[in-house]
């Protein structure tokens, strides 16, 4: 009997269940070895809802998408419910460009739904990043649907308490801090089970960088309250 042929003899975008999965380009590069050795295709896939489950907010998280965000900066970014006001000085220490994001801040947590899926629907985003403490199981499924409309990377930032929660996102990490940059775990891939946590040496935070402003330290900016009788086209660049 003749072997089997190779997956990626019948099909490219075919592999093993022992292998990572195959994305045709369709990724952003990561920036850190360690991440792009972990993910399927070496980044962060475009059109896919991309759970990342941190221990909690400000633990280097934005950091280890700071390359990401760089790249995907040549469009405008959405911020949809920041745990905390936006530190421009920061992202423009990261390398982003403060003009291209967007901070939208909804009055309930069904509005900011509402706000990812009609950035989404545009297709005119580089990426959404939305946070969310709580989010049923039928809203994520929405988000994962309207994620793969088109190109735009979605992360999606929950508490690590939900990780054991059943999830559609086809990635899904959990982050937490470490000593020399952040400790990151594979919980969902497309490919084999992930193995030990590996950490990103993302770098230091000193608190004059850090990607939320301080409220001692609150920057003046623009911030528009957000209801579905807005036009997420309209809310402003800060």
């Amino acid at each position: 009997m003749s072997s089997l042929p190779n997956p990626e003899e019948i099909h490219p975008l075919l592999w093993k269940a022992s292998q990572l999965a195959r994305t045709a380009g369709r990724v952003v590069e990561s920036g850190y070895e360690s991440l792009a050795a972990e993910l399927p295709g070496g980044g962060w896939p475009k059109g896919s809802l991309i759970e990342l489950m941190t221990s909690q907010s400000g633990i280097g998280e934005l950091r280890t998408l700071r390359p990401a965000l760089v790249t995907l900066s040549d469009k405008p970014i959405a911020l949809i419910q920041p745990p905390q006001v936006p530190n421009m000085h920061a992202f423009a220490y990261m390398g982003v460009d403060p003009s291209k994001l967007v901070w939208i801040r909804p009055k309930k947590s069904a509005d900011g739904l509402w706000a990812v899926e009609q950035i989404l629907k545009t297709g005119s985003f580089g990426a959404v990043l939305f946070w969310q403490q709580h989010i049923r199981g039928e809203s994520l499924r929405r988000l994962s649907l309207a994620a793969q409309s088109n190109e735009t990377v979605l992360w999606l930032t929950r508490p690590l308490a939900n990780a054991q929660d059943s999830s559609p996102a086809p990635l899904r990490l959990a982050l937490r801090a470490a000593e020399n940059g952040v400790s990151v775990e594979v919980i969902k891939r497309k490919g084999p089970v992930g193995g030990a946590s590996f950490i990103v040496p993302v770098g230091p935070s000193p608190s004059l960088i850090s990607p939320f402003a301080r409220k001692q330290r609150r920057l003046p900016t623009r911030e528009t309250e957000f209801s579905r009788d807005t036009n997420p086209a309209d809310t402003p660049v800060i």
